[in-house]
Parts: C-alpha cells; sequence; structure tokens
C-alpha cells in the first residue's frame, strides 16, 4: 500500500481507477481484478475504510429496505454474502441469525406492519409475531416487547473484516492501493473522463467511479454533476466479551438503536441522540457525549440483562444520506466513462458485495446482474 508521496508512485495508469477506499470501493476493485481489468484505487485517508464502512452495526439485513433497494440486499444474502468468506479467504463472521425489528406499543406494530407490507410484496419472507413468540426466538428481550417483524434470513457480518477482506483479496490480485492520495479534481479529455488529479500525482484511466462517501459530491461537481446528499455523523459502541446470548440482528420501530452479539462474544449497537442534524463538525470523527448513553438507555428498555455490561469504547463515522434514501448507481452520461457509487445512507455495508458486483460491471461495459435504473443519478426533481 503505496503513501502519498512522489517517490512512491510507480503506477498511475490503469484500466479503473477507483476513488475510495471504503468497503464500496474494495469491493469494486476486487470484482474488477476477478476479471483481469487493472485498478488503481486512491483513498484519500492514510487508513483503509476510515469512515462508515468500518464504523456500523454492521447489519446484513432485508428488511426495513427501501423497495427500490429490496432486491439488491435480497441477491446479496442469497447469492454473495453466504459464500464471502470462503471466497476471500478471510472470516467476515457473516451469521445468518435473522432478524428482529421489536416494538412495545400500537405505533409500534402499526410502523413495522407497514415494513413488513412493503418486503413481502417484493417476495421477502417477513412476517409480524407476538411478543412471547419474540421471547420464544430471544429469551433475553423485555416482558413489554408487544410484538416485531421477524425475517429469519438477515443476519450481520464484521465490517472492519468484511472491508479488510475485500482490500485485501484485491491486492493478491494486483490492485494497486494509494492511500494519503485525496482527489481534488476530475478531468475530461475530448469529453470524456480520463485524468484523475491529486496534491501529489495525476492518473489516467479510461473509466473511472467514484465511490468516497459524501466527498463524492465535491469530486464529481469538479465535471458538473451533483448529487444531493449530506453529511450524517453515527456513532456506535462496543461491549467488553459476554457469554454468548443470542445471534439474532435486533432494531426497534423507532430506532433507538440496532446491533449484535459479535462472534467473540461483545455487543455493538449504534443509534443516535437526535441531535444528528446540529452535531459541531469538529473536523474529524468524534463521538458526541450524549450520543452513547441515549443508545444505552434505548437498549436498557429492550434488553433489560444488558443493565451490568461495561461498554469498551465509542465510534463514530460519516453517512452520505441521499434525499430520497437510496443511493446514487452507475454511469454518468454527460461524463462518458465516469461511474458512480454513493449516497448510500447508512445501508452500504449489507448490499457491498452486489454494489461491488454491479459497478465493476457497469465499468467494464457489461450487462448489469440486477437492473440499476432506478438508482440513476438524474432522479431528482425540484418542486413542480
Amino acid at each position: 500500500m503505496a503513501k502519498g508521496t512522489t517517490a512512491d508512485i510507480p503506477e498511475r495508469t490503469a484500466d479503473v481507477i477507483v476513488v475510495g477506499a471504503g468497503i464500496i470501493g474494495c469491493a469494486t476493485a476486487y470484482y474488477l481484478a476477478k476479471k483481469g481489468t487493472s485498478v488503481i484505487v486512491l483513498e484519500a485517508s492514510d487508513i483503509i475504510g476510515n469512515g462508515g464502512s468500518t464504523r456500523n452495526g454492521g447489519g446484513v439485513r432485508q428488511s426495513g429496505r427501501d423497495p427500490r433497494e429490496l432486491p439488491l440486499a435480497m441477491y446479496a444474502v442469497k447469492n454473495l454474502w453466504p459464500t464471502l468468506s470462503e471466497e476471500l479467504g478471510a472470516d467476515v463472521e457473516y451469521c445468518q441469525g435473522g432478524n428482529l425489528r421489536l416494538g412495545k406499543t400500537d405505533r409500534h406494530i402499526k410502523i413495522l406492519e407497514g415494513l413488513r407490507d412493503k418486503a413481502v410484496a417484493q417476495g421477502l419472507d417477513m412476517r409480524m409475531i407476538s411478543g412471547d413468540e419474540v421471547r420464544e426466538i430471544n429469551p433475553y428481550l423485555s416482558d413489554e416487547v408487544a410484538g416485531a417483524s421477524w425475517c429469519p434470513t438477515d443476519g450481520h457480518a464484521n465490517p472492519l473484516k468484511a472491508t479488510y477482506a475485500y482490500y485485501m483479496a484485491a491486492r493478491r490480485l494486483g490492485v494497486r492501493f494509494y492511500t494519503g492520495m485525496p482527489v481534488t479534481e476530475l478531468r475530461k479529455v475530448h469529453g470524456a473522463i480520463r485524468k484523475v488529479v491529486c496534491p501529489e500525482a495525476t492518473f489516467e484511466a479510461d473509466r473511472v467511479i467514484v465511490c468516497a462517501g459524501y466527498a463524492s459530491r465535491k469530486i464529481l461537481g469538479t465535471v458538473g454533476i451533483d448529487v444531493p446528499m449530506s453529511n450524517v455523523l453515527i456513532e456506535a459502541l462496543v461491549t467488553e466479551m459476554e457469554p454468548k446470548m443470542f445471534p439474532q440482528m435486533l432494531g426497534t420501530a423507532d430506532a433507538d438503536f440496532y446491533g449484535h452479539q459479535t462472534k467473540h462474544g461483545s455487543f455493538v449497537f449504534g443509534g443516535d441522540s437526535g441531535f444528528e442534524d446540529v452535531n459541531k463538525d469538529n473536523g474529524h470523527d468524534a463521538t458526541s457525549s450524549i450520543t452513547a448513553p441515549a443508545i444505552c438507555r434505548g437498549i436498557l428498555r429492550y434488553i433489560p440483562k444488558l443493565a451490568d455490561a461495561k461498554i469498551v469504547r465509542t465510534w463514530g463515522g460519516y453517512e452520505d444520506v441521499c434525499i430520497d434514501g437510496v443511493p446514487v448507481l452507475g454511469a454518468i452520461d454527460e461524463v462518458p466513462g465516469l461511474v458512480v457509487g454513493c449516497a448510500f445512507t447508512g445501508h452500504g455495508f449489507g448490499i457491498s458485495p452486489i454494489v461491488g458486483t454491479l459497478l465493476s460491471e457497469v465499468a467494464r461495459d457489461e450487462k448489469t446482474t440486477l437492473d440499476i435504473s432506478a438508482f440513476r443519478y438524474d432522479r431528482f426533481h425540484a418542486r413542480a
């Protein structure tokens, strides 16, 4: 992995340049290299996956998805996640233990029923269960739980291990990664994308894939393309190791928290305080002192047996939140050769294997495995 100095840049041209080395960028690079495409990946940070890719709850879920996004999640769960550890040669800790989205009130149940109805219409096995049925599946949950939506094919994985598994597999296939290499500008030559400009060097390729989270907006803006998204800090916490309790991914109707127990016993939970839109931006991924307690209050309302669990650390990362809640994927017509994958709105980890596959297919001018027309960059329109 080369650092951002001129002397460390022996290769500056490739078939495809990928901007961003989160899990989407690493997966895309892997699937491209698997088909013999030469790839350079440029990452602004000194650390691979230094953003939301490795700072999330690890959900591999289909339930609760926008109907446009659900086919991607269903394909990934059926065809990619079950064999991903074997394919990449590293344990990504994938566990298909199901997903319980919990509710305590009639209002909660109505929210969950609405999510259920949308999912079932797309062919997903998701159903409502009673509070007693919830506790048969997970006896550690509060007696106050009145019901839940239950998707038995949902699960979770380790975001850090999955990101680095794609990264290492891509490197073994010859992908060149440059960290500490922020992209400042994209340039066209004869009307098509060709150059990617960084402070230390300029790189060239016939195809450029921009999947740099919220930073994608500024990068794409250098060739006149704008994606309507915002930058939102997400926070998570991890506990010390606990005895094995349950394999399910958990969430709630009100999104008080979400998370799971990891393979080695610690719990990873994400959530928010409600103040995310007005958090101070101090220039780095710092956590707020009010968020972890808010997450804990949500957890204890549903899993009282975790009252004595000790928090080891908290961390934060940024979501690239799209104005309509689903990502932007595919080729940019106005800039031939430019492909985009961003604005995942906190839903990117679980669909990363199929998104990497799709972006690689677009860059290689292949027929895509799934229809991605619903994710076009030009779908946004102001009020009439």
